[in-house]
């Protein structure tokens, strides 16, 4: 099984092409929304509380899915993997082992004199302090863009971060992504990730190809740089994706890892 987390403001269909590849090749992928950090609910993206939650939010998921779900018979319980992107690749590195200090905003907010509800959290000290939610059942993790600040993820609290990793970048980032952020982690990490940089790419290039009423709508997910083809570029990432979770999760079964 597969469990996705999207991107801030996104939903659990940004990533319907991967997700039905997936399931083509014979895994069961479950997707949610976040609550308070869709794209119809947005009532709390510019808090802690989603931050802290979304893990949980997964956690959640993943316990349905394998003991309430009707056909939980079906999945592998030793075979779990995990895509995030955006937001939702903070979310999975904090799944599997990370351990976030959101104290390191404290600076940020200074440097830049922000007014986001979590900067006024920060210079109230209503940061949050408890223990981050894990799920040591995801076996194996493909994170895309994962938006990052300094002093978030340290070595030492990406010390539990131990599980096969396929790492993606775009190439010029946005929407608060900066690659040299990911180039940072995949340093950081424990184990080197598979690291992949998508020549030409941009943050939205990750989500799914925007069929023509959503691309009227909200061009900013649906604009490419010029030249980048985006369905080319989602099949060779849906194939990627198949590759590295049937390699990493068979080892898992065999208990090779």
């Amino acid at each position: 099984m597969v469990v996705v987390s999207h991107g801030r403001r996104g939903s659990f269909l940004a990533h319907t092409d991967t997700a039905a590849a997936l399931a083509d090749a014979g895994f069961v992928v479950a997707a949610v929304n976040h609550p308070g950090d869709t794209a119809k609910d947005s009532s709390r993206t510019d808090e802690f509380s989603v931050l802290v939650e979304r893990p949980a939010d997964i956690k959640r998921l993943t316990d349905f899915m394998l003991s309430g779900w009707e056909h939980a018979a079906v999945i592998d319980t030793r075979r779990v993997g995990l895509f995030g992107f955006s937001r939702g690749a903070y979310t999975g590195l904090v799944v599997i082992g990370g351990n976030p200090d959101f104290g390191a905003l404290a600076a940020l907010c200074e440097k830049a004199a922000a007014s986001t509800q979590k900067c006024l959290d920060v210079r109230a000290g209503r940061v949050p302090t408890d223990p981050p939610v894990h799920d040591p059942r995801v076996r194996a993790a493909i994170l895309a863009d994962p938006p990052l600040f300094d002093g978030l993820f340290t070595r030492e609290r990406l010390a539990g971060v131990t599980i096969p990793i396929l790492l993606w970048r775009s190439e010029l980032g946005g929407d608060g992504v900066v690659p040299d952020g990911i180039d940072a982690l995949a340093q950081l990490l424990p184990a080197r990730p598979d690291y992949r940089i998508v020549p030409n790419s941009s943050h939205f290039s990750f989500v799914i190809p925007c069929p023509p009423k959503l691309a009227e709508t909200a061009p900013i997910l649906c604009t490419d740089p010029p030249g980048f083809d985006r369905r080319a570029f989602h099949r060779e990432f849906d194939d990627a994706a198949i590759a590295f979770f049937s390699m990493q999760l068979r080892k898992s079964e065999d208990g090779h890892d």
